[in-house]
């Protein structure tokens, strides 16, 4: 399409390195991938889509013309184009906010999901609002899977349908997934989440997390969360989690409809750096991480930018 043309590879890298919503660590990946010995990555994530499937109407609201699954679609499809190996995955809340989840209970959203070639996803407290057993009959329209190691189905209609973790390979790249979600308590009817036990993410995800690296040795692990990026109490949030674990090396978020400009970098318990990302809600935002690994130093160098969904262009920011 044509809002795509002023985005070509040179303005893009232009772009990258002049626009203040970037973070950067170690060299630039552009740069890098032409260096012997290394692979890359690219990885698209959106979270809290609440059905969005329309822009938002040209009401004179702050948010018109934004989103649009058509754009978002068009967008994806040209950076795969551009890159050779693609990561996209959700953090949950893919139902809810618009007619087209009362009208068609979930469908829609996934199946245009398996259109745009998601690859996981986690699941949110809005998907529990139809209550589990109707969630389960939706999920053949989902080609991708969800991942949800800290909910315990056991028992109930949703029991096998979700795994803990999964493991993808692109390029000679294992990346390890793992997702977790918030607890519904209070969020959700209890008659719809009855008989689902809520585990402690922390500990999940550090066990997951260190079978992934050690044992499956993969070189990246990613966690799918629908915590919530930031909280002022002792509820367990993106933040902290990423400080009190270990193996993990990011952490795309969602929940809390947090516009973040640049991902958070926190130290885990071995002061490495893990990345915290979100991309508030609605899919006004698409995120993206571009990862050069370094074969022979193990090394790996992160560009983070955003695209917004617009009205007449997505631009890259």
């Amino acid at each position: 399409m044509e809002e795509f043309k002023s985005l070509n590879r040179r303005s893009f890298i232009k772009q990258s390195l002049t626009l203040g919503a970037i973070a950067t660590f170690g060299a630039f990946p552009t740069q890098a991938a032409t260096a012997p010995k290394t692979k890359r990555l690219t990885i698209l994530h959106t979270n809290d889509v609440h059905s969005r499937i329309d822009p938002f109407p040209m009401d004179g609201s702050r948010n018109q013309g934004l989103g649009g699954v058509a754009r978002r679609s068009t967008l994806i499809n040209k950076i795969r184009q551009e890159e050779k190996n693609v990561l996209l995955v959700d953090s949950g809340d893919m139902f809810q906010g618009t007619p087209y989840f009362n009208m068609f209970d979930g469908k829609l959203e996934l199946e245009l999901m398996s259109k745009l070639g998601y690859e996981a996803g986690t699941f949110g407290n809005h998907e529990f609002d139809n209550g589990m057993e109707r969630l389960a009959e939706q999920l053949h329209n989902a080609n991708f899977p969800f991942l949800t190691a800290n909910y315990d189905f056991s028992g109930t209609p949703l029991a096998g349908r979700t795994k803990e973790y999964i493991i993808i390979e692109k390029g000679g790249i294992r990346i390890g997934i793992t997702g977790v979600g918030i607890d519904v308590t209070g969020l959700v009817d209890p008659n719809n989440h009855k008989g689902m036990t809520y585990l402690d993410p922390i500990p999940v995800v550090n066990r997951i997390a260190q079978m992934l690296k050690e044992n499956k040795k993969c070189d990246l692990v990613i966690c799918l969360s629908h915590l919530g990026y930031k909280y002022n109490d002792d509820k367990v949030d993106d933040l902290k989690l990423a400080a009190r674990s270990r193996h993990l090396d990011i952490i795309l978020g969602g929940h809390t409809h947090t516009f973040l400009n640049e991902p958070t970098r926190v130290p885990d318990l071995d002061g490495k750096e893990v990345w915290v990302n979100q991309m508030g809600f609605a899919g006004i935002r698409l995120g993206r991480l571009d990862i050069v690994f370094n074969q022979a130093t193990g090394e790996k160098n992160i560009t983070a930018h955003h695209y917004t969904i617009g009205t007449n262009e997505s631009q890259l920011v």
